[in-house]
C-alpha cells in the first residue's frame, strides 16, 4: 500500500521496507518526525513566500517599498526554534545509536568476516559457520540464520578492504574494517527472509558481494541447532562437494575453472596441474605443493602479469582434509 500515511502489517511502507526489528520501528519513527517536519515547514515558508509576493506585489509604476523594520523576536524565533527542533532530532538519534550499541548477556554471538567479495558468519557457540556460495556468474551469496525475538551481537572484521554490512530490513549499516572489530546488537522481531548488502565499494565484486538472514521462529531454530551442520557445512559426502568448497572458500570470486570464463582477478586455473608457469622466482612446474604453498603462502610465488595482492592467506582457515579436497579439485580441471 502507498503509505507515506498508511503502511502494512510487517511495518513496510512507500518509503521502506518491513520493519524486522524493534530498531527498524525505532529508526522509522525519528525518519517519519524529520519528513513531516520537513513538509510542514516546506508548505508554511512556500505559503508565506506565495502569500507575501501576491501582496506586496508592485501595484503601480511609481510605488515604492515600505521601510525595512527590525524584529528581534521574530529574528530570535526563527533561530531559536530550528535550534530546538535539531537538539530534539540529535536527542533522539543518539539514543537510538547507544541502544545499538549496547550488548545485551543474553544475545547470541555472531562473528562476521568479510573478504573480497564474501561473507562468513560464525557461531561461536554452536562451533559452525556459515559462508558465502558462489553461482556460476561468480556472485556471492551467504544464508545466515538467528532467532525471532532474540537479541544477537554481530562483531564484525575485514581480512582485506573497507566493506559494510547493511540489513535494510533491520535499519542496520555498520562498516566492516580491517585490524579491527565494529559491530551491533539487534532483536529481531519477524520471522522472514531478509537482505543483506555490502555497502562500501570494495573492488570488481562489490555488487554481487550479498546474503539472506534468515529470522526463525523457536521450533525452526532448534532444527537449525540440530542440524545446522547441514545448512552452513559443506557434506564430505556430496559428490559435489569439491567445487562446492571451491566456490565457498571464494575461490571462484578470482578464478576462472574454464577457459571462457578467461582471467577474472587471478590465474584461470583450467589445466592449471602440470603446466609451467613464469614467476617470481622463474618457471616453475606447476604440482601438489606449489598448488598448496599457492593457498598458504600466497605472496610467495606469483605468476608474472599478477600482483598477488588480492590472493588472502588461508592459513588456519581450512583443516588438512578441506585443503586436500581443494587440490584435488584444482588437479581434476585438467585441458580435455
Amino acid at each position: 500500500m502507498m503509505g507515506i500515511i498508511l503502511a502494512s502489517n510487517d511495518g513496510s511502507s512507500f518509503w521502506m521496507p518491513p520493519q524486522a526489528s524493534e530498531f527498524a520501528v525505532d529508526v522509522d519513527a525519528l525518519f517519519n518526525f524529520i519528513l513531516w517536519l520537513s513538509v510542514f515547514f516546506f508548505l508554511l515558508l512556500m505559503g508565506a513566500t506565495v502569500y507575501f509576493a501576491v501582496k506586496y506585489r508592485k501595484k503601480a509604476d511609481n510605488q515604492r517599498s515600505s521601510p525595512l523594520a527590525h524584529s528581534f523576536k521574530l529574528e530570535f524565533l526563527w533561530s531559536a526554534i530550528p535550534t530546538v527542533l535539531l537538539i530534539v532530532i540529535f536527542a533522539w538519534g543518539f539514543r537510538d545509536f547507544t541502544a545499538l550499541s549496547a550488548v545485551q548477556p543474553d544475545a547470541l554471538e555472531l562473528r562476521v568476516t568479510a573478504s573480497q567479495w564474501n561473507w562468513k558468519i560464525g557461531y561461536p557457540s554452536l562451533d559452525r559457520e556459515c559462508s558465502s556460495d558462489f553461482d556460476t556468474e561468480g556472485r556471492a551469496h551467504v544464508d545466515f540464520y538467528v532467532p525471532v525475538d532474540q537479541p544477537f551481537t554481530v562483531r564484525m572484521s575485514s581480512n582485506d578492504v573497507l566493506h559494510s554490512f547493511w540489513l535494510p530490513a533491520f535499519r542496520v549499516k555498520r562498516d566492516v574494517l580491517p585490524n579491527r572489530y565494529t559491530g551491533f546488537t539487534m532483536t529481531p522481531t519477524l520471522p522472514g527472509e531478509y537482505p543483506l548488502f555490502c555497502t562500501e565499494y570494495c573492488g570488481a565484486g562489490h555488487s554481487v558481494m550479498g546474503g539472506t538472514i534468515h529470522v526463525l521462529t523457536a521450533e525452526q531454530w532448534q532444527d537449525f541447532i540440530d542440524r545446522g551442520d547441514q545448512r552452513c557445512k559443506l557434506d564430505p559426502a556430496d559428490p559435489e562437494y569439491k567445487p562446492k568448497l571451491f566456490s565457498k572458500q571464494g575461490c571462484s570470486a578470482c578464478h576462472g575453472v574454464k577457459p571462457e570464463q578467461g582471467v577474472i582477478v587471478g590465474p584461470n586455473l583450467h589445466g592449471v596441474f602440470g603446466r609451467n608457469e613464469n614467476t617470481n622466482k622463474g618457471p616453475i612446474a606447476v604440482d601438489d605443493n606449489y598448488l598448496r604453498e599457492s593457498i598458504i603462502e600466497p605472496q610467495k610465488v606469483i605468476v608474472d602479469g599478477f600482483s598477488g595482492k588480492n590472493m588472502p592467506s588461508y592459513k588456519g582457515r581450512m583443516t588438512e582434509d578441506e585443503l586436500s579436497a581443494l587440490i584435488d579439485y584444482m588437479k581434476s580441471l585438467k585441458t580435455e
